[in-house]
């Protein structure tokens, strides 16, 4: 079967199966894990919870005012979703006790502790931290920093892992890509970390190839982006790549990863035959790690605006529980698919 041939029938059965997110949201439901909403305020966020409650993908527990809640989206059913003020929860006194306990050696008081507990977003932190919820999604409404604070404060990284990072799984139109034959390619970092060293680069990218592999189903070949390929170009953010190459190869020698790669040599085989003979990476690339947070943000909005791809995240890895950040752009669908993948990520 000629390749553009496979890609129609890619395309196919991909309608069929009733889409790649379709397929996460079902692996979702037979978890059945409780993932808390923060953002009682927004519109999306509830109309999210309300699709995230009736698909069963998850049980949602929202926070903020019932009556507000209620008064502001006057069509959306809310009689099963587990909605709680995080300030007259009567659990409002142990989680200040618990945020206490955590930020005491850095000066925190317990009147402090008790005031920052009521905030939805250290609320539902909180939740997670004491085992109330298995995961939390926030941000559609409020910064990044807003988001990821109390999970560094309250949840912190996993055990050896320094630092946290995103990823964005970025499914394709249905029409099929020559370039996707899977369907979906995975995008780092576009959503955390402004700048790397190279080992937090390499880091990176072994951390989201464990998530291609767990989230998206990929057998993960890992491109590290520049704009050189194989020393075409000499520049300091060149040599900060082919370190992290080569740091990442030293801690995960099972990887498939290469670079510096230019997105083309990393994602069109002609052209990563030519620029990189030999690699099993160039050329068929479905992990792109950019080398900051600049080039990550630009090309995964330039993929879904353009492109017509559906990009779904930033999605956090690192953390000791999951913790996800959605972007202030996002749809309602976008937040019921990091719900999904948020649950996916308690296994």
């Amino acid at each position: 079967m000629a390749f553009m041939d496979k890609v129609k029938e890619l395309g196919r059965k991909i309608v069929e199966s009733g889409t790649i997110v379709e397929e996460i949201k079902k692996k979702a439901q037979a978890l059945n894990k409780k993932i808390v909403l923060c953002e009682g305020e927004d519109k999306r966020v509830v109309e999210a919870a309300a699709i995230c409650t009736q698909e069963k993908i998850a049980h949602i527990v929202l926070l903020g005012k019932r009556e507000e809640i209620a008064k502001n989206n006057p069509n959306v059913d809310l009689s099963y979703i587990e909605i709680i003020d995080p300030e007259t929860s009567p659990k409002l006194e142990q989680y200040a006790a618990l945020l206490y306990e955590l930020r005491k050696a850095k000066g925190m008081t317990e009147e402090q502790a008790k005031e920052q507990a009521k905030d939805a977003t250290f609320f539902g932190a909180l939740m997670l931290k004491s085992g109330d919820v298995d995961g939390l999604v926030s941000g559609a409404c409020h910064s990044t920093a807003n988001t990821l604070r109390p999970g560094l404060q309250i949840i912190k990284t996993a055990p050896g892992v320094k630092s946290v990072s995103s990823f964005n799984l970025m499914v394709a139109p249905v029409t099929g890509n020559e370039y996707v034959p899977d369907g979906k390619i995975v995008f780092a970092d576009c959503g955390l970390n402004p700048t790397y060293t190279a080992e937090g680069l390499a880091d990176c990218a072994i951390a989201t190839a464990q998530s291609a592999r767990e989230i998206a189903g990929l057998d993960p070949k890992i491109a590290m982006l520049s704009f050189s390929t194989k020393g075409s170009a000499k520049h300091d953010n060149v040599t900060l790549v082919q370190e992290a190459v080569r740091i990442a190869k030293e801690k995960a020698p099972d990887l498939k990863i290469d670079g510096e790669l230019q997105f083309d040599a990393a994602i069109v085989p002609s052209v990563g035959e030519f620029k990189a003979p030999g690699s099993e990476v160039a050329g068929h690339a479905n992990v792109f790690i950019f080398p900051d947070l600049q080039a990550g943000n630009i090309g995964y909005k330039i993929a879904e605006r353009l492109g017509g791809f559906q990009a779904i995240g930033p999605i956090c890895q690192g953390f000791a529980k999951p913790l996800n950040d959605l972007s202030r752009g996002c749809k309602a669908s976008d937040i019921v698919c990091a719900v999904a993948i948020t649950a996916l990520q308690t296994r």
